[in-house]
């Protein structure tokens, strides 16, 4: 299992409570369901518009995550979607 850090921005910020944390998990999509559950619904909701960079590369929730890696979670800025 992966560990590494995940970065709010935003929305995703205020949703989430904080900036950064930790994170485990095989793949991006298993991180943001399991900050989902510890978060709560409305960054549920901002994870449905967000992009996500993997170490500055876009990613989707089926990508494969090392050690050290780091998760950011971008919502849309001007309130559009992607």
């Amino acid at each position: 299992m992966a560990a590494g850090t995940i970065r709010y921005w935003a929305g995703a910020r205020a949703a989430a409570g904080t900036h950064e944390e930790p994170y485990e998990g095989d793949t991006l999509g298993a991180v943001l369901d399991a900050a989902a559950s510890a978060h709560g619904a409305e960054l549920a909701r901002v994870f449905t518009v967000a992009t996500f960079l993997l170490d500055g590369s876009r990613s989707g929730r089926d990508a494969a995550l090392a050690d050290g890696v780091t998760i950011e979670v971008l919502p849309p800025f001007a309130g559009g979607s992607r």
